[in-house]
């Protein structure tokens, strides 16, 4: 492969890994795309590309100023990024991110949890009981395998999803016509829906700790942009997808009521016998294997503040596994477990929604300054502290 070829490759593959981080299990249930964009009204059609440019915009930043300085895990990128004020906001950063770490995998419990109960149903509380028992196995034994087919799993997630977005899309053309004329009459305010579109764009803000490490494998800064270009546009067209999906069946009296739309949607659309297996498949890999990856994040953090105390148990135990990785891993799933109770819906449109308010003034308002100051990082500031 020539370096021209090279490039373009990691430009391409750097905008899919923005995309299949993105792409979680409240992606796949429509219940953020519900929550977020839809019930605001007709502005739900290109809100999404608003949300996607902003994160696009945010994301390039980062990882130009990653490959610029070489610094590619985050610490050091905060470290480097915020200058004389790290001491203060990198410490912020880590608060916010284990804030993240402890959401999203309770998100995946409840959307793993909801799929299941919908799907066969159990009660909820067992549903994620289940989920939560095979992401503790998985997260302690299986990791390293988990990561290596995290990027097929998210194809096929993808996939599966065009498989059943586009026939229901197509069928439910009329239904979708029948509900922008409603949403027209009923005159919601496109502020609301700004905002809604704005603190989705906010949440996913904290997604840089996971980016940094990508710009590495860049050519040059410049190479940024146009990689976050094709992630925006990439994620743009597939939330409106999902939009376009839930509004074949958003005026079914029995929408608002449903915590994954995706799975309700497919039981109303066509094909539904071969449609709601696939898709609650999907949907429960995408959920588990998004949770099985914070999760274990979560115990390698733990593990590397107690990093004496585990090369002894090593040494002592040989084994690779040791008790302070099962107990971190039981008790990140346990609390994990228990934030899930409170339902998917309301942990996406509140839990979400309050990390969007903590990473105001940890990520977009020093990022704005920073913007500012460094002319979009065209001029030369120190990065020390």
């Amino acid at each position: 492969m020539n370096k021209k070829n090279r490039a373009g490759s990691m430009i391409l593959g750097v905008a899919f890994v923005w995309f299949t981080t993105h792409f979680g299990g409240g992606f796949a249930s429509g219940a953020q795309i519900y929550s977020y964009y839809v019930r605001y009204g007709v502005w739900s059609l290109f809100l999404p590309l608003f949300a996607m440019a902003y994160n696009g915009l945010f994301f390039a930043y980062c990882l130009s100023f990653a490959r610029k300085h070489e610094v590619y895990d985050y610490r050091s990128y905060n470290n480097a990024f915020y200058g004389r004020f790290a001491p203060l906001f990198s410490n912020l950063f880590e608060l916010l991110y284990l804030c993240v770490m402890c959401v999203a995998p309770a998100v995946a419990f409840a959307t793993g949890g909801a799929t299941l109960s919908a799907l066969t149903g159990l009660p909820y509380l067992f549903c994620t009981l289940i989920i939560g028992l095979f992401i503790f196995i998985v997260s302690v034994f299986g990791t390293d395998l988990v990561r290596k087919v995290a990027s097929v799993l998210s194809i096929c997630i993808i996939v599966g999803l065009l498989i059943v977005y586009v026939p229901n899309i197509i069928v439910g053309a009329g239904n979708i016509a029948d509900t922008i004329m409603d949403m027209k009459k009923a005159d919601l305010p496109f502020g609301k829906a700004l905002y809604a579109a704005f603190l989705y764009g906010t949440f996913q803000l904290a997604n840089v700790a996971v980016f940094v490490q990508h710009a590495k494998s860049f050519e040059k800064p410049e190479d940024a942009g146009k990689s976050m270009a094709l992630g925006m546009v990439l994620n743009a067209l597939m939330m409106i997808m999902v939009v376009l999906g839930i509004m074949t069946v958003y005026q079914n009296p029995e929408m608002s009521r449903q915590s994954v739309p995706t799975l309700f949607m497919v039981q109303q659309g066509v094909g539904s016998k071969l449609m709601t297996p696939l898709i609650s498949v999907l949907i429960i890999l995408g959920a588990v294997s998004t949770a099985v990856n914070m999760v274990a994040a979560m115990v390698e953090r733990i593990n590397n503040g107690l990093e004496k105390k585990r090369e002894t148990q090593k040494k002592e135990t040989g084994s690779g596994i040791s008790h302070t990785q099962i107990l971190a891993a039981l008790a990140c799933c346990i609390a994990d477990f228990l934030i899930a109770q409170l339902g998917l819906l309301t942990l996406i449109q509140k839990a979400y929604s309050i990390l969007a308010y903590l990473a105001i003034p940890v990520i977009l308002v020093p990022y704005v300054v920073h913007m500012i100051v460094t002319h979009l990082n065209t001029k030369e500031v120190s990065t020390k502290k």
